[in-house]
């Protein structure tokens, strides 16, 4: 089962624009030295998802994405290519969309009921790997992407608990704000039931993104005619498009965008190794008492959570 219930952060606050920037400053000041080696992902924008996350709470914010950042460096999302985990793509379990919604914003296509492994390994990689690939071709003035989720062929032998919780942990944690909108297609009765556990263990914001449509239900239905374009959307999604996953196709997609981030990467002159990141936000962690004291922030904490960090590379990607 779950093993933790996230904390409630109570109503979203609203700030002026004056007040937010305030934060984003007081973000990037508690991260110190790691703020300059990596400024993709302690941009004013990438700062800001943290902090809506966080309901902008300063200190929690700080801690999240500097979790985010040893995370990447452990992981290393960015070195996943389309020849490793092209088989986790046969069936088309998730891929992204030609097409954007009408906002503008990329749209990834979940089938669940195509699951084709038995690792969870394998099906968090690739999902990670689709969510690098979203973030990629976001036009520049977005920041959020579309998840429609279709539940043709599902059935009770797709639930995974243990998967479920491993992908809420990961995106919530790692892809703050990075959900405009997920629409469950069809989803069936059982799922509403699985749906009703989980739904405890998601971020309010989260969960109230989540639109449940029905083929035969003309009102729901009008959810997604007022986010896609029906002539572009496939049919098997309730649009006009009689065009379907073609995994050869979707394949020379993926390798041109792997070329692309290979290019960003040996671009990049700032990168940071791997010990000093871990290390160094270690050090910043345990210094500024931020695991034991959310609430607030002070300039003496601040003070001691510019904490040396020496670096040496990080890969300077679309955060």
């Amino acid at each position: 089962m779950f093993s933790k219930k996230p904390q409630a952060s109570g109503s979203e606050k609203t700030l002026r624009l004056e007040e937010q920037k305030v934060k984003i400053k007081e973000v990037r000041r508690l991260i110190g030295p790691l703020s300059d080696k990596v400024p993709n992902y302690c941009s004013d924008a990438c700062i800001s998802r943290y902090l809506r996350a966080r309901n902008w709470n300063v200190r929690k914010a700080t801690k999240m994405l500097i979790e985010t950042l040893k995370w990447r460096i452990e992981y290393k999302p960015e070195t996943i290519h389309w020849d490793e985990i092209a088989h986790e793509a046969e069936t088309g379990k998730i891929y992204r969309a030609k097409y954007l919604d009408k906002h503008g914003r990329t749209v990834l296509v979940m089938r669940p009921g195509f699951q084709n492994t038995n690792s969870m390994r394998g099906q968090i990689r690739y999902l990670v790997y689709c969510m690098e690939n979203a973030i990629l071709n976001m036009a520049p003035d977005q920041e959020q992407m579309v998840w429609f989720i279709d539940f043709q062929g599902w059935n009770s032998a797709c639930v995974s608990l243990k998967v479920a919780r491993e992908t809420a942990h990961l995106l919530q944690d790692h892809y703050p704000e990075r959900l405009g909108l997920a629409i469950l297609y069809n989803p069936p009765k059982i799922f509403e039931a699985f749906f009703a556990v989980v739904k405890p263990f998601l971020e309010p914001k989260t969960y109230k993104k989540v639109k449940f449509v029905y083929s035969d239900n003309k009102e729901s239905q009008k959810i997604i005619e007022e986010h896609f374009d029906m002539d572009k959307l496939e049919s098997s999604l309730g649009g006009h498009n009689p065009d379907g996953f073609d995994y050869v196709e979707y394949g020379e997609r993926m390798r041109q965008d792997d070329a692309k981030t290979v290019s960003a990467l040996s671009c990049s002159a700032d990168s940071l190794s791997a010990n000093s990141v871990v290390q160094g936000s270690d050090t910043l962690i345990s210094e500024s008492g931020l695991e034991l004291s959310d609430e607030s922030s002070s300039d003496g904490d601040t003070d001691k959570l510019s904490a040396t960090v020496e670096a040496e590379e990080v890969p300077n990607l679309k955060a």
